[in-house]
């Protein structure tokens, strides 16, 4: 295999990793649906679905497999990640958990779809398309961090139609995206930018 090829391929399966992954960031922006059918129901699943994942973890680091996922886990895991625990998920859900809990509505909702679209889709983009890296944010780029934007001032005005208030969510969610926190982001962006929305909303 050629130098070229080798770098294609590298490169094809860095991508083909990162859409699974954002894939299931994305599936996060489902629990607002679900939030709104039974809260509680819904804080119980994602609490639930924390402690079945961290025992697969567990498991799969001792050698052993739960199929389909382990699966899963191991086509998601990043370069970084390989030989220890692949902590995202366990992040993503107690990010959007924490929201339910700790914020009303329509806070909770912005701050996990900043999560799920914000954080998901700008990752998406910038490794698909991005061309301008940000200095000092890990790797992001110009083009994720204006996906991230959109997404956040689309979720906050869709929630409270004031420009300048969603304008000012969108900016912070944006800036806590690219801080390089790695799966902390997971908490970091949910978490922040519900309360600045919730300290902007008018109560």
């Amino acid at each position: 295999m050629t130098a070229v090829s080798s770098r294609t391929t590298s490169r094809s399966d860095e991508i083909r990793t990162e859409v699974l992954r954002k894939s299931i960031h994305l599936m996060i922006g489902m629990t607002p649906l679900l939030a709104n059918v039974n809260l509680y129901a819904t804080m119980a699943l994602l609490a639930s679905g924390i402690v079945v994942y961290s025992w697969a973890e567990s498991v799969r680091l001792r050698g052993k497999s739960l199929g389909f996922v382990t699966a899963i886990t191991q086509l998601a895991s990043r370069d970084r990640d390989r030989n220890k625990a692949v902590l995202g998920p366990v992040t993503l859900g107690l990010g959007a958990l924490l929201c339910l809990m700790l914020y009303p509505e329509p806070a909770a909702t912005v701050g996990i779809y900043a999560l799920a679209f914000g954080d998901g889709l700008s990752s998406l983009v910038g490794k698909l398309f991005g061309r301008i890296d940000i200095p000092f944010t890990g790797g992001k780029t110009l083009e994720g961090s204006l996906t991230a934007f959109l997404a956040i001032w689309f979720a906050a005005y869709s929630a409270y139609p004031n420009p300048s208030v969603a304008l000012t969510v969108a900016l912070a969610g944006t800036a806590l995206e690219a801080l390089p926190l790695d799966d902390l982001d997971n908490l970091v962006i949910p978490l922040g930018t519900a309360l600045v929305f919730s300290l902007l909303y008018p109560h």
